[in-house]
Order: structure tokens, then sequence, then C-alpha cells
């Protein structure tokens, strides 16, 4: 059965005190409306739509750099969750199986929850909807169930005590019929007490048109929606507890787990070693066996398998390192591959460049890849020694098993096996320094005799 998916991020979040879309801020290094979009993902689905509102084309801009394939749907004017939904109608056009309906706030919904519903939906309900059953069931819409079936939803402003009693609750993700979703939402009325479109009244109205309802259960944590910046924290420290004890479930060692930070994507590899205070931006990979040792910030890079990273050390977006590669201390890498065994020593930077199997970048060695306009790239040959503080003036190329002298500026490309040096003859002034100190400590004197 095809599936589609339908992610509603228009709300405004005022409560968020922000200037900033509530979708937009992040968990997990990404937009909040990036986890509902990452669950959907498990079930392939044909077409997906984003549905905003406030901030509308700042969210665009985020959800094309995420999925550049997403359809955005926009609802101009908020009259609530029915009307966001009735926004998708042109993207799904024609569309039948399963519309999933997600919610851009609501990041912890499980794809494994995602599926039961799928489930549902397969033996032939035209509605299926998320239950849980909260310690407090407070002011949560209401599920209304005749044993498996489902008669309707019900707001709590809108609830009668006897329904209000109800401990089985609404959890808002919803499957619905594709090929019937729109005709459904189009009879919704908003003779209710917000005087909004609710999309809960879809059930009632399936239900009266003889089409079957029910609901699947999910766990009360994955309804967790964010509407203040208390509640971001708690996600995000609720998102970092999940993250890693799932590294450790998959074998990967965490010196300090409380003080290891990961993105929604990180990936990292078994007996891996993780020290304390690292912290991984979005779209790292560490391969298995590797180490990254404490202090290290990582994005956008990966990291093969035995390679040794920091302390200290930075990896940034294009960083690809492979196996048995070791970055020192204070060490900063970009847009560059260093390829098997190579050596990238201690306070280092190098961007946009190649570095060959097994050569060795001595201390302060820097790629000089900026010319104030372009970027150029710096090649460096396999098993070449780089001396400390060479600069790369790039473009540049320094062949295999070419060296440069300590402290070298590299204009130009070094043939393989060649040494360059490319620095000013030293000169010695005999008794110069001596002079020069005595000098100076005359005139510190006498400028101190001035001021008494």
């Amino acid at each position: 059965m095809a599936t589609h998916l339908i992610v509603l991020a228009a709300g405004q979040g005022s409560r968020m005190q922000s200037d900033l879309p509530k979708v937009l801020h992040r968990l997990g290094g990404v937009p909040l409306f990036a986890h509902a979009l990452a669950a959907g993902a498990a079930l392939e689905p044909e077409r997906r739509v984003l549905v905003v509102g406030h901030g509308g084309e700042q969210v665009r801009k985020a959800a094309a750099k995420l999925d550049p394939g997403i359809t955005i749907a926009e609802q101009a004017e908020q009259l609530g969750t029915a009307h966001a939904v009735a926004q998708a109608r042109a993207a799904l056009a024609g569309a039948e199986g399963t519309a999933f309906i997600l919610y851009g706030d609501t990041p912890f919904v499980r794809p494994e929850t995602l599926e039961r519903l799928a489930e549902a939906r397969a033996a032939g309900h035209h509605v299926v909807v998320s239950g849980f059953t909260p310690a407090d069931p407070a002011r949560y819409g209401r599920l209304v169930m005749d044993g498996d079936a489902l008669e309707r939803i019900v707001e709590f402003k809108d609830a009668t005590e006897a329904e209000r009693a109800i401990g089985y609750c609404n959890g808002g993700i919803m499957a619905v019929d594709a090929a019937r979703l729109f005709d459904l939402v189009d009879a919704i009325g908003n003779d209710n007490a917000a005087g909004e479109y609710y999309l809960t009244d879809i059930v009632e109205i399936a239900r009266a048109r003889g089409l079957s309802a029910t609901a699947v259960t999910m766990d009360e944590a994955e309804t967790l929606g964010i509407n203040t910046r208390a509640e971001l924290s708690r996600a995000e420290a609720l998102f970092q507890a999940q993250a890693r004890a799932a590294a450790l479930e998959n074998g990967v060692t965490l010196v300090a787990p409380e003080t290891v930070f990961f993105a929604q994507d990180t990936m990292i590899g078994r007996d891996a070693v993780i020290e304390p205070n690292v912290v991984f931006g979005p779209g790292v990979t560490v391969e298995s066996g590797a180490t990254i040792r404490a202090f290290c910030h990582l994005e956008g890079c990966h990291v093969g398998g035995g390679a040794e990273v920091g302390p200290f050390a930075r990896l940034r977006p294009g960083a690809e390192l492979s196996n048995d590669v070791k970055i020192g201390n204070f060490v900063e890498i970009k847009n560059s591959e260093i390829l098997d065994g190579a050596k990238v020593n201690h306070l280092s930077y190098v961007g946009d460049a190649t570095v060959g199997e097994k050569a060795n970048l001595g201390a302060g060695t820097v790629t000089c890849n900026y010319d104030g306009v372009f970027k150029h790239r710096t090649q460096i040959g396999a098993h070449a020694f780089i001396g400390s503080s060479t600069m790369l003036v790039a473009p540049v190329k320094v062949g295999a098993h070419a060296m440069t002298g300590s402290g070298t500026v590299v204009t130009s490309d070094v043939p393989d096996g060649d040494l360059a040096i490319g620095r000013a003859r030293q000169v010695n002034k005999p008794g110069l320094a001596r002079r020069m100190m005595d000098r100076l400590k005359a005139m510190k004197a006498a400028r101190q005799k001035e001021t008494t």
C-alpha cells in the first residue's frame, strides 16, 4: 500500500518567545520538524508534504536543505489542524493508499508506532489514530472507544464530565485513507469552543459514513510536544539520554556518557571509544574502532576505522578521514581527505586539501586555501613529510616522498622526492643581542627616573 506523509509545521509558537518559527528551533542539532520527517522516512513515503505558516520562507529554506524532494504547502491563515491538512490537497492530488499526518513540534514519535498504524490501515480501517494512557489525562482530547472501534475524539474543552473521565487520550498522529482524506476534511466544521476546524472530527464523520476507525496505542513519551524553551530544554535532555543509551547498547564505549552530545543522525560503529566532552553536530559517521578523544567537535565528517582524533580537535563539514589516521590536539580539518595512516599533528589547519597515505604534517602546518575571493586546493602526496610551521599557499602540490623544511612557505609545486626550503637565510650578528638588551634596560631605567 502506497504511503504519503503530511507534517504540520505552520504554528507560530508564541510561547517560545522567539522571532524564529517554533519548528526551526533545534533538537539534536536539527530543526524540530526534521524529527517527524525522519520517523516518517521509515515508511518510504511516495510524497512528502510540509505545511508551513508563520515564518514560512525560513522553514521552506531549511526543509530544502534537509529534503530537496519535499513539497511545501502554505497555510496562510491558521484556522485549525483540519484546515492545515487541507492545504496539502494539491500535493496529494490523486493519491491512494495511506496519508500519515504528523506534527513538526512532536519529535519523539517512533517509526515502530507508525508501522503499527500502517498495519491497522492494511487490516481495513479507513482512519487510524494514535492513543495513549497518561498518568494524568489533564486537558488531552479523549478517545471514545467501543471495543476496538473508535467512535469519536472529543477535545477536553468540549467534553462532558463522563467523557473527561476517560483515560485513553489522543496521541495526535493519524493514518487515513488517502483517497478519502480531503473529502472527509471538507466535511469538518468549526462549531466548537475554539471556533477552529479540528482534524479530530474526522473520526466521527468517517463513522457516520460507514467507514471504520480504530486506535493504536503509543507510549506517552512519544507525545511530548515542544511549546516553550523549558520544554525544548527537557526534550534535548531526553533526546541525549536516548542517544547515549542507544550508543552503549550498540557497543560504543562512552567514557563519560553524560558529557557526550549527539545529533539526530550521528552514526558510531561498535568498539569506537568516545572520551569525555565530545560534541557531534549533524552528519557525522565514526567507523568501528576509532577513538575520539576529549573535547573534540565534529560536524559533517567521516572518521575511518582505527582513526584517532584529538584531544581538542575540530572536524568541519567535508572532512574525510580514512583508516588509521591520526589527528592531533588543536587541529582543524575542513573539506579535506586524509588518507590511510596519515598524521596531522598538533596546532595545524588543513582546509580544502588531500593528504596522501602515511604523509606526516608537522606541528603548525597550515594550508592557506583562501585568497579573499576563491578557495584553492592543496595536494600532499603519499609519505610526504611536511616540516613544522610550513605554510602551503594553495593551489599547490607536494609530491610523494617529498619534504619541506620547518618554517617554509611553499608557493610552487614540490616534485616527488624533493626537499623544499622557502625561508630567509639565517644571519647571526655577534654580540648584538646583549648590546640591544643593555640599551633597552637603560632606556627603561631612564624613563622610570623621569616619573619619580
